[in-house]
């Protein structure tokens, strides 16, 4: 199937991103696999919450999930805003 955009995806596409893994659906279909480059992680901006606990924010693009748990799509990418 032809890989298709649409005008309210494009802000999202222009953001400065890093890419730091993949998100597929398994292959029997019942869950979403996540697959996280180890170093790339580790070189990503994290913050803590007040408890202390350290999270690195991660984005996927809602569209492109779909279009990947639709079977539009195999794969998508997992990344993180660049801080600038």
């Amino acid at each position: 199937m032809p890989k298709t955009s649409s005008k309210n995806e494009q802000p999202e596409n222009e953001q400065n991103t890093t890419l730091v893994g993949w998100a597929r659906q398994s292959q029997a279909g019942g869950a979403l696999k996540i697959s996280l480059h180890q170093d790339a992680i580790g070189n990503c901006h994290t913050y803590t919450t007040a408890d202390g606990t350290e999270y690195v924010p991660l984005v996927i693009s809602i569209a492109a999930l779909r279009r990947v748990l639709e079977g539009q799509q195999t794969v998508t990418t997992v990344s993180q805003f660049s801080e600038n």
